[in-house]
């Protein structure tokens, strides 16, 4: 009686740390199109979520934040190997604006997103995809907001 009475505290405890364990949201963000990618709610692993045209991301961040337990933004930073501004970096400073006007309370996190595009095409030539697949730079940009997730994850992992 008392095993069973403590398997069901334990449940009920677990049930209860998911609730209240909130995700991770990346941003890849592009003139055109926006990857987007979050994490379990238990922070683990970074998954894609959707690519949405850029001009979008507001209303998309709003509805989604409204469904779901986010407790902070990521938002890859173009930079160049010397780092320098891209012709990127204005977009994404902008958009940056954007989201802190709309949601005050959510913090966000700059982390440097060099290289993450070639390296979803790199990852989509892993897995397999076919080359009129990995033209579609949709599934690139989910990739990319992923892999800018996954790179998060692991850097808070090792501090």
């Amino acid at each position: 009686m008392i095993i069973k009475i403590s398997a069901f505290i334990l449940v009920i405890l677990t049930i209860s740390v998911l609730t209240f364990m909130a995700r991770i949201l990346s941003i890849d963000y592009g003139g055109k199109r926006t990857g987007i990618a979050v994490t379990d709610p238990l922070q683990i692993i970074a998954t894609g979520l959707t690519t949405i045209e850029s001009k979008e991301l507001i209303p998309f961040l709003k509805k989604y934040l409204q469904q779901e337990s986010v407790e902070l933004i990521v938002i890859g930073m173009p930079k160049n190997w010397d780092e320098s501004d891209t012709h990127g970096t204005p977009l994404v400073v902008e958009a940056i604006k954007k989201i802190k006007k709309e949601f005050p309370a959510m913090p966000l996190k700059e982390v440097d997103e060099r290289y993450t595009s070639k390296m979803a095409k790199d990852a989509m030539i892993e897995m397999g995809m076919k080359k009129k697949d990995r033209r579609d730079k949709k599934i690139v940009d989910e990739i990319a907001a992923t892999i800018i997730l996954q790179e998060y994850l692991q850097s808070i992992s090792l501090s």
